[in-house]
């Protein structure tokens, strides 16, 4: 079996695409997943498999998500190692006196390179800060992220991808359940 980490992006926000993590659990239980286990309502499933392809378990659960409940949302699924690099390359946790809370990490559907980064147009953003690391940009809001423009709708349609955004503390909490299980 095989341990994944699915992501998904845009429910339960605002009483938008709302799915209660029990019902998303059974859900994914009746097509063969084990170990179901959700953390908070944003989306973060853990789950295991015979299925290797991130891809293709990220694509069976979009089409019962949509089938069950309606709602097309996008899924990405990322592995322990995707969890770690986040700790290891982020500059920004290198910083004296940095805080955490304004932190986060965007993952995101194909391989970035550093030249991604003018894509972004960093200037409108100032004094936000971005790193783009592979699968992963990782952003400094200088305020918060709940008063900048840079956000997952902005990032997608810039670079024309998938991306969720989860901060510092979900993603630590998230590593954290992946070395319990």
């Amino acid at each position: 079996m095989h341990k994944h980490l699915a992501l998904l992006r845009g429910i339960n926000v605002s009483g938008h695409n709302m799915i209660k993590m029990d019902v998303l659990k059974s859900t994914l239980e009746n097509l063969g997943f084990q170990k179901v286990q959700t953390y908070i309502q944003s989306g973060n499933v853990f789950l295991e498999s015979d299925e290797v392809s991130a891809a293709k378990i990220a694509f069976i659960i979009k089409q019962e998500i949509y089938k069950v409940f309606g709602f097309d949302v996008p899924i990405l699924v990322i592995s322990k190692a995707d969890l770690e690099a986040c700790f290891v390359n982020c500059k920004f946790l290198k910083e004296k006196d940095v805080d955490l809370k304004k932190v986060y990490v965007a993952f995101v559907s194909k391989e970035l390179k550093a030249e991604n980064i003018n894509d972004l147009k960093m200037s409108q953003f100032k004094p936000d800060e971005v790193q783009i690391d592979s699968t992963r940009i990782f952003i400094k809001y200088h305020i918060g992220a709940g008063k900048t423009r840079l956000d997952q709708k902005y990032i997608e349609k810039k670079l024309n991808l998938t991306a969720t955004i989860r901060n510092l503390n979900t993603v630590t909490q998230l590593l954290k359940m992946y070395e319990e299980q």
